[in-house]
This record gives structure tokens, sequence and C-alpha cells, in this order.
């Protein structure tokens, strides 16, 4: 089951409203003494309907809950669509430029500061979940990947594990050596990350493969679980990331269900 409600992140977008979603398993209403695990996802409005996807096509998460009754919930909030980059802003923990988008002011930490301490806040106290660190999680793609790479380094007393899909590590990728290398993460955070083969090349000036492995033989050497893959024909599209569900759904679950 998703539930679908409208909120407002006055730190962002005022008075503005975008919409949430939770998953909730079936076993939900039926084992009502039971608490769960929680994976935040970036992009709330791909991550189910296809009606509501910016393409029309979603990563058809709810579909794969519910053939594998993963005893998991989900929470998502939709992105900011405005035409003023306001997607890259919210969704960037730096301040980068490029050649297509010009200079974009990131407000990565002021999103991940309210993802924590507002909207997590209001998942625990609404609905049976597990609020420690060790069962909240985080994921998305893009520049949700990137979100959700950053979140679990910069915010590690909060989340355990993340999946960056087709990350855009490209916008800043001095800065997120710099995490990686000052980061203090705990023995129990696992990291899952993969690139599309043919997305590599999409960034110009960005060797996507080379900074893949870079990353992830920097994240090895935190002895933290690491998964990374270049995903065979994998494109940039959530056609692929739904193809690569069970991957990275096995990397984030492992130890916890």
């Amino acid at each position: 089951m998703v539930e679908k409600w409208n909120i407002t992140i006055p730190e962002l977008t005022g008075d503005e409203t975008r919409s949430a979603y939770i998953y909730l398993p079936e076993s939900y209403n039926y084992d009502t003494d039971r608490r769960y695990p929680v994976l935040y996802m970036f992009d709330g409005h791909n991550v189910f309907f296809d009606s509501d996807a910016t393409y029309g096509k979603s990563w058809g998460m709810k579909e794969y809950m519910d053939h594998t009754a993963t005893p998991l919930i989900i929470a998502a909030v939709e992105c900011n669509h405005s035409p003023d980059n306001g997607r890259l802003r919210e969704y960037s923990p730096y301040t980068f430029s490029d050649p297509q988008f010009g200079t974009i002011r990131g407000l990565g930490q002021l999103t991940i500061e309210w993802l924590i301490h507002t909207f997590k806040t209001d998942i625990d106290r609404n609905f049976r979940t597990l609020p420690d660190r060790e069962h909240t999680l985080i994921a998305g793609s893009s520049m949700g990947g990137l979100m959700s790479l950053y979140a679990v380094l910069e915010y590690n007393r909060f989340f355990s594990k993340a999946a960056a899909l087709s990350p855009s590590i490209w916008t800043a990728p001095a800065q997120l050596e710099q995490l990686i290398r000052r980061s203090s993460l705990l023995p129990d955070t696992a990291v899952y990350m993969d690139c599309g083969s043919e997305e590599l090349k999409n960034h110009r000036g960005a060797d996507m493969a080379a900074l893949l492995g870079r990353f992830t033989s920097l994240l090895f050497q935190k002895n933290i679980c690491v998964e990374s893959r270049i995903v065979p024909g994998g494109t940039h599209c959530e056609a692929s990331w739904e193809r690569q569900i069970p991957f990275f759904m096995d990397a984030l679950l492992y130890t916890i269900l």
C-alpha cells in the first residue's frame, strides 16, 4: 500500500506544496506489534507510479516490494521541479559550475537536515518504524544518488546504509574525495554504487568509470561494506534503475532482515 499526501518544505520552497509518499508492506496491517526499517528515497514522484513520474516511467518499487513481501517501509518526497534548476540546487551538497547549467548553489545540506529533523521525525511519529540508525537507509539515482552517498558519509550517525545509483559524482569530485577521507564511518555501514555502461561518457570531461573506481577504493579503505558495479547495458533512466532493485536491495538489507 502506498499513501500519498502534500507537504511543504519552508526552508527550501516556502508554502509551495509537493507530494510525499509512504509504502507500507502488507504485513503492516495485520502484524500490528511489528516495527519496520525505513528506506528514504529521493525523487519520490518517480519511485512508485508511472502516472506521477517525470518521464512516464517509475522505478516500480511497489510492485517489487509486493512481489517479494519485503518487510520494509519506504518514505519518499517529490523533488523541486522549479525551472531555475531547483532540483539541482536541492540535491547538490556542494556549489558547482557546469557549462550546461551554469553555477549551481548547493542546498543539499539543508535538504538532508530537513529530511532528518522534520520528515524522518514525522514518519517515526506516525508509523511503526525502527527509528535507530541501523534500520535507517537512504537511496536515490543521479543527483539523488549523489545525495544518498553524501548522507551516509556526512550523517553516518543517522544512516547506516545507502544506495547511490548512477550518482552525479562528476559535480564535485574533489569535495567528495575529501568527505570520504575525513568521514568516521561505523563498521556496519554499507554503500552500494553503480553506473550504467552506456552512461559512462555522458558527462564531458568526467571519466565516470575512473571516478567510480577511485571512490570505491577509498570507501574500501574505510573498512565498511561496499558493492560497486558497472551495469552491462545500463542507461541513465528509471527503467534501468528498476532493473537494479534486486542488487541494491540485497546490499542494503543483507544484515538487517
